[in-house]
């Protein structure tokens, strides 16, 4: 009867091993999901059915876009991290859920270092330091001697408290020995108006914000927080090439899935959507939404976030900021 016994459950055992590798071997054989974390017209909406249109093209299966709002973009992501890693729900989210609120928040409830393995950096944009254009500020430098000469009359505003737009001010302020006062908003557009209205003296918000202001003379664009120049602003300098080394940030997309998917699913999407990024009509409709395509290995994006958390979580820690 042992013996009767042992044999069934190796039998089983072997039977659901066989059923797995036939499952990987078949896949995709079902839709697939892309949960984004935010709501539908955000950049990590638009770059989803845009990389989705294809990607259920090349795999012969729907893509099925699932918005999935709520906390800051923790609700989303977090779901995927504790989804079954069977390959089909994917998550392309950003900054935030992915590193910094993994130090904004006291329990986060998923570890996106260890519950979600990374596909792919999908794309990004760069945030754009601006003023309004009466203001006599012509440069960074203009700005930063501003801010050390009339300490407590310079505030800031931002996307909201943690975000990028936030934070990449909070580690310009470190870099350069100043101070700005931090005013949140729940929109870059909101951000971008508090600046014309005067309510605030500066923001360095995402490009799409900014270049329609530029582009009408209301604003004027100082630097950019890539390492490299912006296309769609190629005579603004980088903070490096406006004299100030060690501020560069980008406001990311990538692409995450359950931390048990297998590995040969996860290689085979990131084949699909580097291919994807690199279709001249996938360019052309990301340039359209001043975003550029990324792309590359699994494991760059793994050393891109981890990079990101150890510039970053010293900065958010330095401002006292939580959100839960």
């Amino acid at each position: 009867m042992k013996f009767l016994s042992r044999s069934w459950l190796i039998g089983m055992a072997f039977g659901l091993m066989c059923s797995a590798v036939w499952a990987q071997a078949n896949w995709p054989s079902r839709p697939i999901k892309l949960v984004v974390p935010y709501g539908p017209g955000s950049s990590p909406d638009v770059i989803a059915r845009i990389i989705s249109e294809k990607l259920a093209t090349r795999l012969g299966q729907p893509v099925i876009i699932d918005n999935r709002v709520g906390a800051g973009g923790n609700t989303g992501t977090g779901a995927v991290a504790k989804a079954a890693g069977d390959g089909y729900t994917f998550v392309i989210s950003t900054n935030g859920p992915l590193v910094y609120n993994t130090v904004l928040y006291k329990k986060l409830s998923y570890d996106p270092f260890t519950e979600l393995r990374p596909v792919i950096l999908a794309g990004g944009q760069s945030n754009v330091c601006a003023v309004r254009s009466d203001t006599g500020i012509n440069t960074l430098t203009d700005l930063i001697n501003a801010m050390r000469s009339k300490p407590g009359q310079f505030n800031f505003s931002s996307t909201g408290i943690g975000s990028l737009s936030q934070l990449g001010v909070e580690l310009l302020k470190v870099k350069t020995d100043t101070f700005a006062v931090h005013i949140p908003y729940v929109s870059s557009p909101l951000a971008i108006m508090a600046v014309l209205q005067g309510d605030v003296q500066f923001a360095c918000v995402p490009a799409v914000a900014v270049l329609p202001q530029v582009k009408a003379g209301k604003m004027r664009a100082l630097a950019v927080s890539t390492a490299k120049r912006s296309q769609f602003l190629p005579d603004v300098p980088t903070m490096k090439e406006a004299g100030f080394t060690g501020i560069e940030n980008v406001a990311w997309m990538a692409v995450m899935a359950p931390g048990t998917t297998p590995s040969d699913i996860v290689q085979r999407v990131n084949q699909e959507i580097n291919a994807i990024l690199a279709m001249p009509d996938v360019k052309e409709k990301l340039y359209g939404q001043y975003m550029e395509p990324i792309g590359g290995t699994e494991s760059e994006l793994k050393s891109f976030m981890l990079q990101e958390l150890r510039v970053m979580s010293p900065v958010i820690k330095r401002t006292g900021v939580t959100i839960d």
